[in-house]
């Protein structure tokens, strides 16, 4: 028998979350002690280590809790459903790498497109596409331009540097 905190480290978790899985209906301590301490068996401890790896590949709580259920009635459910679960996750997994992917190519441009330099964010290209009504973002290119005026006023002053970005026109 193990009490929480020999089931956390034996695990690589903190008793936290042990506790956060047992008030999520995931895990329950096999009994308790004498002295009220929750005590765990290695059954126990099989199931927080699917918890474990359910959670590191991206099922949520309510599919780890899913995939419990079938897990204890196995007889009862077919291979194809716990397939279907995990091709529905990848699908979900890919969708958000495209809009992850999506994110990096618009900051991608906001950022090219933006001169960087110590001058005034009066002009700013990214300000300029963030503040644009069209759903695209696409920016002005700075790239080439000068400013004549350097403001060194307020907090930024003491960050920027005249001269460091000097560009050519």
């Amino acid at each position: 028998m193990y009490r929480i905190g020999e089931l956390a480290a034996q695990c690589d978790i903190k008793a936290d979350t042990l506790r956060f899985y047992e008030k999520h209906g995931l895990l329950a301590p096999s009994s308790r002690s004498d002295a009220g301490y929750r005590l765990y068996n290695d059954h126990d401890k099989a199931r927080l280590s699917f918890i474990i790896r359910a959670k590191a590949v991206g099922f949520s709580l309510n599919e780890i809790a899913e995939l419990l259920s079938i897990e204890l009635d196995k007889s009862n459910w077919a291979c194809a459903d716990v397939k279907g679960m995990v091709d529905s996750k990848l699908v979900q997994v890919q969708a958000k790498i495209q809009e992850l992917s999506h994110f990096a190519n618009s900051l991608q441009s906001l950022s090219n497109a933006c001169c960087g330099g110590p001058e005034s964010a009066e002009h700013c290209s990214i300000l300029e596409a963030l503040e644009s009504t069209s759903k695209d973002l696409n920016p002005k290119q700075e790239h080439g331009h000068t400013h004549t005026h350097i403001h060194n006023t307020g907090a930024h002053a003491s960050a920027q540097q005249p001269n460091s970005h000097k560009q050519e026109s």
